[in-house]
C-alpha cells in the first residue's frame, strides 16, 4: 500500500490484557500494518518473559507498563483497570510527542479504552475498536449474574461503539452485536477473524516423553479461567481413567490464569495427577511440542452466551496442526471447526469423555478429521486470508 506523498500513517495500538508480541492476534495485525506502510506503536502491559518497558521488534515500537495484579473479583478489576488507564494515557502522550499517531486501535477487554480514544478524537485522531471479547457476557460468565455491574458493562460497550469510527469484529456473531447492540452502521463493521499463521504453527514429530509412558495424549491450550471449563475437562479425564479404566491416556494442559492453582488442586482431589500435566504459560516451542504430541485436542469452554458467540483461537491452532478436536456444541465453535471436530453435549463431561475415547480408538477417523481441519485453515482461515479485511477497515478510516 502506498500513501499519498509517501507519508506513512501512524497507528497506536492499545491492548491491556496481554503483552506484545505474546498476544498473537495483535501481533499479526501490527506486522501486517508495518508491511503495508504504516508506522506502528503498541501500548501493553508487561508480562512473564516481556518485562522490558520499551523495545523495538520488527520495526514495531512497544511501550509496556506494569499492572498491579492479575485481577480476580470486582475490587481487583477496578484497581487493575484504573492503573491501566493511567498508564495508557501517560504512554499515549509519550508516543504523541515523540513518534506521533493518527489512529488509536483499541483492543478489548476491557471496554474502557474508549476513554483514551475519545479524548484524542478531540484532537482529530481516529478511533478503531478491535472487538476481542463481549464483556457483558464475559462478566456474566465469570460471576453468574446480571447485576448493576453487568449493566455497567453494557454501558461501556455502547460508549465504545459510539466512539469508534470503525469497528473490527472477530466473527459474524460479534458483528451483529456491534450493529444491533452497539448501534454501528453495518458498513463500518469489518469481520477480521483471528486466523493462525502457518509459519508459526509448524507440524513437528511428537515427543513421546510428554506422554509420560502413556499410549495417548489429549492436549489443551488456553487460559486457565472459570469460563474456560477446565473443570469439565478434568471431570472427563477422571471418568476416562477411573470409570472407563483407561490408564493409557495422559492430559497435557498448556496455559496460565487465575484458576491454575485451583485446577491443580482439583486434579489432586480427582486422583488424576499422574495423568495430567499443567505447564502454566510457556514459550511457543513448548506449546507446539505439547500440541504436536497430542492425539486429540480439546476445547471444554463452558456453554454460555459468551462462549457460544466467540471464536476461540485454540480451535484454529489445533486445526493448523492437523489435530482432531472434541468440544461442546457451540455456535462459533462449529463455524470454525465444522467436520474437524466431534461435538459433545453441552457442559456434559461424560459425553466429552466418550467422544475423546471414540477418537482415540479410531486412528483413521483422527487422521481424516485432522486433515480436514488443516485444509480448511490453509484454504480459508489462515491469517493471509484476513489481511485484506484488516487493510480495508483501515482504508475506511480515511486517514
Amino acid at each position: 500500500m502506498a500513501f499519498a506523498g509517501n507519508k506513512r500513517k501512524r497507528v497506536l495500538i492499545i491492548v491491556e490484557n496481554l503483552p506484545s508480541p505474546f498476544d498473537r492476534r495483535v501481533w499479526q495485525e501490527a506486522t501486517t500494518l508495518i508491511s503495508n506502510g504504516y508506522e506502528v506503536n503498541i501500548i501493553c502491559p508487561t508480562g512473564k518473559g516481556y518485562e522490558k518497558r520499551f523495545e523495538i521488534i520488527d520495526g514495531i515500537h512497544i511501550y509496556r507498563h506494569p499492572l498491579p495484579l492479575e485481577a480476580d473479583g470486582a475490587v481487583g478489576y477496578l484497581f487493575e483497570y484504573s492503573a491501566a488507564l493511567f498508564w495508557e494515557f501517560l504512554l499515549a502522550f509519550k508516543v504523541l510527542f515523540t513518534r506521533g499517531f493518527d489512529v488509536i486501535h483499541a483492543c478489548n477487554p476491557p471496554d474502557l479504552i474508549f476513554v483514551v480514544g475519545g479524548f484524542f478524537k478531540l484532537f482529530g485522531k481516529k478511533f478503531l475498536f478491535d472487538h476481542h471479547d463481549i464483556n457483558p457476557e464475559l462478566y456474566e460468565a465469570k460471576f453468574g449474574r446480571r447485576d448493576v455491574f453487568y449493566k455497567l458493562m453494557l454501558l461501556f460497550e455502547r460508549l465504545t461503539f459510539a466512539a469508534a469510527d470503525v469497528s473490527i469484529a472477530t466473527n459474524e456473531s460479534y458483528k451483529r452485536i456491534a450493529v444491533e447492540r452497539g448501534g454501528m452502521l453495518p458498513d463500518k463493521v469489518y469481520v477480521v477473524r483471528s486466523g493462525p499463521k502457518l509459519d508459526r504453527l509448524e507440524i513437528l514429530p511428537p515427543d513421546s516423553d510428554l506422554k509420560h509412558g502413556k499410549r495417548y495424549m489429549v492436549g489443551y491450550v488456553g487460559v486457565m479461567g472459570k469460563q474456560e471449563g477446565i473443570d469439565y475437562l478434568l471431570d472427563a479425564a477422571a471418568h476416562i481413567v477411573h470409570k472407563l479404566g483407561r490408564k493409557d491416556v495422559h492430559f497435557g494442559l498448556v496455559g496460565g490464569g487465575t484458576e491454575l492453582d485451583q485446577l491443580k488442586q482439583r486434579a489432586t482431589e480427582l486422583n488424576i495427577t499422574e495423568y495430567t500435566t499443567f505447564t502454566g504459560r510457556v514459550p511457543d516451542d513448548e506449546l507446539l511440542a505439547m500440541l504436536n504430541t497430542a492425539d486429540v485436542c480439546v476445547n471444554p469452554d463452558v456453554a454460555n452466551e459468551m462462549n457460544d458467540k466467540s471464536t476461540m483461537n485454540k480451535i484454529m491452532e489445533y486445526m493448523a496442526l492437523a489435530k482432531p478436536i472434541v468440544q461442546f456444541d457451540l455456535t462459533e465453535g462449529r463455524v470454525s471447526a465444522q467436520g474437524a471436530s466431534l461435538y459433545a453435549k453441552n457442559n456434559d463431561p461424560v459425553d466429552m469423555a466418550d467422544k475423546i475415547i471414540e477418537l482415540l480408538d479410531d486412528e483413521e477417523k483422527r487422521a481424516s478429521m485432522g486433515q480436514m481441519g488443516y485444509e480448511r485453515v490453509v484454504n480459508e482461515l489462515q491469517w493471509n486470508h484476513e489481511e485484506p479485511k484488516l487493510l480495508a477497515a483501515y482504508q475506511a478510516l480515511e486517514l
